[in-house]
């Protein structure tokens, strides 16, 4: 079934700051440069953001017009041509936002992008520098003292440290948000389209296309979660007064993909950790929650699997599983002015009736409907009650609340001390864990786009029968949602989601058609791909919130970590421990100064004046709440209609009024991804176009001697893995380094920049401003005797590889068989000659998926090739030749055309 909508790629992906002494011009344009907008920001005010946006799309000609105009205007000699009178000041990629301290405000731009995933042609990136730009003129600036001291502060949130944007896809959204919204009933999006239609922000946006009729397609924007948006507050200013597409929201956390190869099918596997913006902090800093609910480190992680063959969300198969981390909901902190490794845990405040964790529960039934299962790992036996102390309070208020609840939404409450667990030589922590993960999944479901295969019907597994969520004629979706939780919520948390992410991670394979039981071993290739992935993220995670690494990771906990795995283990709790106690405090008033918590006004006192930022994140104490909610009916009324289902999917009026809905002619850049991914009006290169080098099941993690079994779910024994050819780490980054080319990096870096660039799993390729991708040869990083033995361990022979050697002739009995195999596959797929007709008629030029299987289903699909008409032959001909030596003369209108651009260029 053909999707209703698409999702709105944003059209401004690349800016120019261009510098006059009055304004500044932010002229932004997409990727294919063939659309602009502009802003107009005023310099001549000291104290106040004035930005005017005109509301027009411009072209290429009429910008550069535009520019020339200001140019001629702002000389301060009338036809001088010595001096330019609009300067160019930065390049960019997205504008983070507008913050003001005690002078004028500054504006933070985005200079420098790494990509870093594809979700469905989609790509997120990583900010990898910014720029901070002043906005006032120097002639009206009113100097503070204290304003630098602001800056620096600022400045010390790192936005080159896991922070990510995408132009087209929503990031603080789920997998299963986002393409439930596009699978919107057609006419709650006529009746969108007609109510907004004249709250349209363009001045002529809805030009020609009333005349479209059944042409147009729905481009719809959902309007982002801020929980997990980090820049709200830094574009609230301009919220209302610019269009939407200069919005660009980023969100923290951790975003990671890698390829499992299955038998020559590619499958990605992608992990996105999405850091709440609300109480966040550092670890001893920022415990329980505050008066709204919102719990410290509170983390929702997301598993993503999509089959890489069909790049599409209509046609492509995709999976996802959601699962949180976060403090426990009460209030509670640790004071460590004792300088104590373990600071004695404290209850701040009384709260008999659960007031704080019912607010903290029912965003969680809100966002993910029922059934939320709490697993709680804090230790339940101490000689002396410390952490004790948490799960006697956690399950009181859990207990108190259910009582309230439908018993069929009741929230579901696991202890389990994992601490003890660990230290007994009799329990294996892991499977314990993998029951609990079992359950767990069984309850929730997960997400997937298609529905059940006719396999899994004909053979059905008992498993699959036994499990949750929600089934609709589209798929599956998730309800409800695994809340784990320990005291930091890093290490032993960690490892319990990674158990449940394996658990779903089988599920997911299984609804895909890839595997023929929902079951992964560890040692497969498979799992050692998601284990280095969760690692990772839980590394970065713990740097955010803990200060260090994690501690104990899955081979600690399977007991299987080397012996000098326990050294590095003292050194991260020692960086822990140090990080703590004299570095949290500066980084915790950088996250109160970035998020906007904390606003510096002149006559009060300042940031660094402060004994406490505790009234600062719960406001009740600043003013009297001016309702009280019920003890008893302690939830939102509409979320509790509406479960299992999360309220924030139900097709509502008041769920509508979130989206931005535009009808667009059918192949508009807007809503075109795949011109957006492959951009075909542009001269590229493969190093280009597919420049995201993620680590591979079959290249990392498969034996490069493969006479057994190349699939990536066999077991192996730890000496056959990949590893022990590629060495560790480091050595695989290196080879991934050797691979790229100059075309996807900047010129051979030193040994300084090799090792900060390796902080990420994944080598990418990075973007700066202003780059021109030109090919030359690969980085040389080894010697010549190292490189032939990495060729001499790497190239096998054919024989021992394959099992025969491809350069001999078939036998007759092969060839028959593969006949008869072709004949067989033929008949099978065959389709009525009107529909396959009626299937392939499509306009030139556009590439048309057409199904080909008997199965609807379970389909398969043919690509119909475009037509290239000989216009476009000729020119891809004279392209060959021109790579050859061999140039076309050129012609009249090839030297005017030539003329003129060099003339607007640069005269």
């Amino acid at each position: 079934m053909p999707a209703a909508a698409a999702p709105i790629i944003s059209s401004v992906q690349k800016l120019v700051l261009y510098e006059t002494r009055a304004r500044y011009f932010l002229v932004g344009s997409n990727h294919a440069e063939t659309k602009y907008r502009v802003l107009k920001i005023d310099r001549t005010e000291p104290k106040d953001l004035v930005i005017i946006d005109d509301r027009h799309v411009y072209t290429q000609q009429e910008v550069r017009e535009l520019l020339g105009r200001l140019d001629l205007g702002n000389r301060t000699k009338m036809g001088q041509k010595g001096s330019s009178g609009l300067f160019r000041a930065v390049s960019a990629f997205g504008v983070v936002g507008f913050v003001r301290f005690l002078e004028g405000y500054y504006i933070v731009l985005i200079t420098k992008r790494r990509k870093m995933a594809d979700i469905g042609g989609h790509a997120v990136y990583k900010i990898e520098d910014t720029n901070m730009i002043y906005i006032p003129n120097d002639s009206v600036r009113i100097s503070h003292p204290d304003e630098a001291r602001y800056l620096r502060i600022f400045q010390n949130v790192d936005l080159s440290s896991n922070f990510y944007f995408s132009y087209s896809y929503d990031l603080s959204h789920s997998l299963q948000y986002n393409l439930t919204v596009l699978r919107m009933p057609l006419e709650m999006l006529k009746s969108e389209t007609t109510q907004t239609r004249q709250e349209r922000f363009d001045i002529f946006e809805d030009e020609g296309l009333i005349t479209q009729g059944g042409n147009g397609v729905f481009g719809i924007s959902s309007e982002p979660y801020m929980k997990y948006v980090w820049n709200g507050e830094l574009l609230d200013i301009i919220k209302n007064t610019v269009h939407r597409d200069w919005l660009l929201y980023i969100i923290h956390g951790f975003c990671g993909q890698s390829k499992l190869l299955i038998y020559g099918r590619p499958v990605y596997v992608t992990l996105i950790a999405r850091r709440s913006s609300k109480f966040a902090g550092t670890r001893f800093l920022k415990r329980g929650a505050n008066c709204e609910g919102d719990v410290a480190n509170e983390v929702e992680t997301e598993q993503m699997l999509c089959d890489a063959s069909v790049m599409s969300f209509t046609a492509g198969s995709y999976s996802s599983y959601v699962q949180v981390r976060g403090s426990v909901p009460l209030y509670w902190s640790q004071d460590i002015s004792t300088m104590m490794p373990k600071p004695p845990i404290t209850l701040d405040q009384a709260d008999p009736f659960a007031h704080v964790a019912a607010l903290h529960f029912d965003q969680m039934l809100q966002r993910f409907g029922s059934p939320i299962i709490v697993l709680n790992l804090v230790k339940e036996r101490e000689k002396r009650k410390h952490e004790r102390i948490l799960s006697e309070e956690l399950v009181a208020a859990v207990t108190y609340l259910n009582q309230f609840l439908p018993p069929e939404h009741t929230i579901i409450y696991i202890p389990w001390d994992m601490a003890k667990y660990t230290k007994s030589k009799l329990c294996n922590v892991l499977d314990r864990l993998n029951v609990i993960a079992e359950s767990v999944v069984k309850k929730t479901g997960f997400f997937v786009n298609r529905p059940d295969s006719y396999c899994s019907i004909l053979r059905p597994d008992e498993k699959w029968n036994e499990l949750g969520g929600c089934v609709i004629p589209t798929g599956r979706l998730q309800t409800g949602v695994l809340r784990t939780n320990c005291v930091d919520c890093l290490d032993r948390t960690n490892t319990a989601q990674f158990m449940v992410g394996k658990c779903a991670l089988a599920y997911q394979l299984y609804s895909l058609g890839l595997i023929d039981k929902p079951n992964l071993q560890f040692d497969t290739d498979a799992v050692r791909l998601f284990e280095e992935l969760y690692e990772d993220h839980g590394d970065t995670l713990s740097l955010q919130y803990g200060g260090s690494q994690l501690v104990h990771r899955v081979k600690t906990y399977r007991k299987i970590a080397p012996w000098t795995q326990h050294s590095k283990d003292i050194m991260q709790t020692l960086s822990r421990y140090y990080s703590n106690a004299f570095s949290d405090a500066d980084r915790q008033d950088s996250i109160n100064l970035f998020l906007g918590v904390f606003h510096p006004t002149e006559g009060k006192p300042h940031l660094w004046e402060l004994p406490t930022d505790f009234y600062l994140h719960h406001k009740n104490t600043m003013r009297l709440l001016p309702t009280r909610r019920s003890y008893t009916y302690w939830w939102t009324p509409e979320v509790i209609k509406h479960l299992p289902l999360p309220y924030d999917e139900v097709i509502c009026a008041a769920n509508l009024k979130k989206l931005v809905v535009k009808k667009f002619h059918k192949y508009e850049e807007e809503i075109d991804i795949h011109n957006e991914f492959f951009r075909p009006y542009e001269l590229s290169s493969f190093d280009d176009t597919f420049c995201l080098a993620m680590t591979s099941s079959a290249r990392d993690f498969m034996p490069k001697t493969v006479g057994i079994d190349p699939s990536p779910f066999t077991v192996r024994k730890p000496d056959e893995t990949g590893k022990s050819v590629l060495g560790n780490k480091s050595n695989r980054e290196e080879a991934v380094l050797q691979r790229k080319t100059a075309a996807s990096a900047p010129p051979p870096p030193s040994e300084e920049a090799v090792s900060s660039s390796s902080e990420d799993d994944s080598g990418t390729d990075r973007e700066e401003e202003g780059s021109v991708s030109q090919r030359s040869t690969p980085v040389k990083m080894t010697d010549l005797g190292d490189s032939a033995k990495v060729t001499e361990n790497v190239v096998q022979p054919m024989k021992e590889v394959y099992g025969i050697n491809l350069s001999d002739g078939l036998s007759e009995e092969d060839l028959s068989i593969y006949l008869r195999f072709v004949q067989l596959g033929q008949s099978q797929h065959k389709q009525d000659k009107s529909s396959q007709q009626f299937c392939s008629r499509c306009p030139d030029g556009v590439i048309k998926l057409t199904p080909i299987s008997a199965f609807s289903q379970d389909n398969i699909y043919e690509v119909q090739p475009p037509k290239v008409d000989r216009k476009s032959t000729e020119i891809f001909h004279a392209h060959i030749q021109a790579s050859q030596g061999i140039m076309q003369p050129l012609g009249k209108e090839d030297t005017s055309m030539y003329r003129e651009y060099i003339r607007n260029r640069y005269l």
